[in-house]
């Protein structure tokens, strides 16, 4: 397989909001390091799943992917392109290939909108087709991601849907455009447990049918085994191991990931129980080596002085430490 997207040293700082008092007594700007130098690739037909706790920069990398947010430094290169150096026409062309899913089906649909002109809107702005000829496009969509018959939700409004069938609009629409790479931020979070499985199967297949590639944002680990092709785990602002989704699972080789795969029962292993102690570091000022040194039940001396960088071949973790472990 070929690289479709790839990342290089991606940074993402949001200055931090001041009270007058603070400004008079620190005229030192100061950050939130949302997204802090991250690196990583998608191949042609791959599916990315990028997880960890919230907070930890996950949603910030994927909204920049898509042209949601600038970044403050970095490169994002997409099929040879390096999308953050484009403007006007050339940028939103290419963006029309990279698409997002957002978490929340409730906010990410305009209240006043019908449903059919969702995904209408995104054709005729990009002039793949005339009115009739997007209607049948959205018609056929809605028919594709389940919501039949089409003419009774074409007219609707959001407000007169389910959760689930919300999701599935918002797929409709992502979907509209053909896309080559996705970006799915915690898609199944807000969708009722017994609904999971249908939406999932339903990005699953139009990965298939359109060849898409997919980051695929999720704090569960278990949807993202199930998922991915690979995992990569974040944590404060860095990617801290990233691997095949099933070495990564069966071979955890950061504490931090470890902790995680001990908290999901079906991957529970009856000796291994590794606690995530205290609470995530500021990432106004994270600490200083290792960023998750004070939490990590392993911490040494080199681990609080230290940055550990991502090292390793297809499996790659930032730990000065790696564990040796496997959990069946």
């Amino acid at each position: 397989m070929s690289e479709i997207l790839r990342v290089e040293n991606l940074k993402k700082y949001f200055p931090v909001q001041k009270s007058f008092i603070e400004v008079f007594f620190s005229k030192e700007l100061e950050f939130i390091r949302a997204v802090d130098d991250v690196s990583f690739s998608v191949e042609e037909g791959e599916i990315l799943s990028l997880v960890g706790e919230s907070g930890c920069g996950k949603t910030t990398v994927g909204r920049m992917l898509v042209g949601l947010e600038e970044p403050t430094s970095g490169k994002i290169i997409f099929k040879n392109k390096d999308l953050t150096s484009l403007e006007g026409e050339e940028r939103r062309a290419m963006h029309r290939h990279l698409q997002i899913i957002f978490q929340d089906p409730y906010a990410s649909l305009n209240p006043k909108m019908k449903i059919g002109d969702h995904l209408i809107d995104p054709l005729l702005i990009h002039g793949l087709a005339s009115n009739s000829e997007a209607k049948e496009i959205a018609m056929e969509m809605l028919e594709r991601v389940g919501l039949v018959p089409a003419d009774q939700f074409f007219n609707r409004l959001p407000y007169q849907l389910s959760g689930g069938q919300r999701q599935r609009v918002a797929i409709a629409r992502a979907m509209v455009l053909k896309p080559e790479f996705v970006v799915a931020d915690e898609p199944v979070s807000m969708i009722d447990v017994s609904l999971r499985a249908a939406i999932l199967n339903l990005l699953l297949s139009f990965k298939d049918e359109y060849r898409l590639s997919m980051l695929f944002i999720t704090h569960d680990l278990s949807v993202a085994r199930l998922v991915g092709d690979r995992i990569a785990v974040m944590y404060l602002g860095k990617i801290v191991e990233i691997g095949d989704v099933d070495e990564v699972v069966q071979e955890p080789k950061h504490p931090y990931t470890a902790a995680l795969l001990s908290a999901v029962p079906s991957f529970e292993k009856k000796d291994l129980r590794i606690d995530i102690k205290g609470d995530v570091a500021n990432p106004r000022n994270p600490p200083p080596g290792c960023r998750y040194h004070p939490r990590c039940p392993f911490a040494k001396k080199e681990c609080k002085e230290v940055e550990p960088e991502l090292t390793g071949d297809r499996h790659r973790v930032a730990c000065h430490f790696p564990l040796e472990i496997k959990i069946d």
